[in-house]
């Protein structure tokens, strides 16, 4: 920009010189030059004004854009299907459903819908009205609310981490909203820690890749630098739930604790019932499947979990509700589990079934059934000697516990392009 700035008062300098001399022409009597000496002086020097000023204008604007850009597309992972699966906008606020959020925790992709809708404020308040009080919970709250309610971003970022909390934790994040120590939650304490949430939650940001529709998320998106949580204020489904139409209710730790073991159960109950198709149990064919259909293996990986189990299990007496909660339960104390294992071999060493029960009934207060416990081992043990791998175990475990949001490098780009050529040459 400078230089260009320095060439324009260089030429302007020039043209003011040939722009006296075409004067002392005129003086000296002649006149043919004039016109055409003035008109050429003063034609090029606002040509090369106007191209000047072109030049700033495509910088800045392009500079506007960028920055513009940058800001806009700079999504998490979780803000990213949380914009793909809401399906109302109120305000200029995005929102999910109860019935988008279950799906967004059960499915790759949202149903398919013609437009985003936009709510109205009767429709706002029917939504009040239909909401039921704390006492009235059950373990099908979402699924009978369906689309007659609404779940803001932070708030979703809050249903997510309860997913995986054991019920050790329960009374920790119950303490976390406690901020006065008085043993009840009021909802001002509740809103300040759906923020702290929301920032923890956040993890680090990066760009989109060009797979990942750029154009319309950018569109959808609402930048505000805070997430996609709007400045104004509109009472939630959960914030209804939790307080009441007036706000005035409290919310102590036995009916925040319930509230969390039946969100924890209707989303198994509508896992579960999605492979069950109306039968008691599930193969243990779809249990394999259950598990591994967060993970990042590739479709060769996904095919030998899979074949070890068939060649492995010969009697199918399917997998119980009570089985696949029980196991469930385990998972979101793996951290506890993981702990336990290290202490106890020492060096990661494979584990034999007996060592996994005991684990588990140490981490959970409960047991694991002699054939799920098979069934496992039939998926994991890589060699067929009876014993777990257990970095295999763990590493495919963390994918399920954390749904498709654990942080993964992207594998593509030259680097990833290098590394398969090196893994075909060790291959050949």
């Amino acid at each position: 920009m400078t230089t260009l700035n320095k060439i324009f008062r260089n030429f302007c300098s020039k043209q003011r010189l040939i722009f006296m001399r075409n004067l002392a022409f005129r003086s000296n009597g002649h006149n043919e030059n004039k016109f055409f000496g003035i008109s050429c002086t003063i034609g090029g020097t606002i040509a090369l004004y106007a191209v000047y000023k072109l030049h700033v204008h495509t910088v800045y604007a392009t500079q506007i854009k960028s920055e513009k850009e940058l800001r806009q597309v700079k999504l998490t992972s979780r803000e990213k299907r949380f914009i793909r699966f809401s399906s109302v906008e109120y305000n200029g606020q995005l929102y999910m459903t109860p019935q988008d959020f279950l799906e967004s925790v059960v499915e790759a992709e949202p149903r398919p819908r013609f437009k985003r809708k936009i709510l109205t404020e009767k429709e706002i308040e029917k939504m009040k009205e239909l909401t039921p009080p704390l006492n009235q919970g059950t373990s099908r709250l979402f699924r009978s609310l369906r689309d007659k309610g609404i779940i803001s971003y932070t708030e979703y970022l809050f249903l997510l981490s309860i997913l995986t909390k054991p019920q050790s934790g329960f009374k920790i994040a119950f303490n976390m909203f406690d901020t006065d120590g008085n043993e009840r939650v009021d909802k001002n304490e509740f809103l300040v820690m759906e923020k702290i949430f929301s920032h923890a939650w956040k993890g680090k940001r990066g760009l989109l890749g060009d797979d990942d529709k750029v154009t319309s998320i950018q569109e959808q998106y609402v930048d505000d630098e805070q997430g996609l949580q709007r400045r104004h204020i509109v009472d939630t489904t959960l914030s209804l739930h939790f307080f009441g139409p007036r706000g005035n209710n409290d919310l102590n730790f036995e009916s925040f604790k319930q509230f969390m073991l039946n969100l924890q159960m209707e989303v198994l109950e509508l896992e579960f019932s999605e492979f069950a198709k109306g039968l008691p149990t599930i193969s243990e064919v779809d249990f394999a499947k259950i598990l591994l259909r967060y993970t990042y293996l590739d479709t060769d990986e996904y095919d030998m979990y899979l074949d070890r189990l068939l060649d492995r299990v010969k009697e199918n007496k399917g997998i119980t509700f009570e089985e696949f909660h029980i196991f469930c339960q385990f998972l979101n104390n793996l951290e506890d589990f993981s702990i336990a294992m290290k202490m106890y071999t020492l060096a990661d060493h494979p584990i034999s079934k007996d060592e996994f029960h005991r684990a588990v009934k140490i981490c959970t207060g409960t047991s694991l059934s002699p054939h799920l416990i098979h069934t496992v081992f039939a998926i994991f043990d890589d060699d067929g000697d009876g014993l777990l791998s257990y970095r295999e175990f763990i590493a495919i475990m963390k994918d399920r516990l954390h749904r498709g949001f654990k942080a993964y490098a992207k594998n593509e780009g030259w680097e990833a392009f290098k590394l398969c050529i090196k893994q075909e040459m060790k291959a050949t």
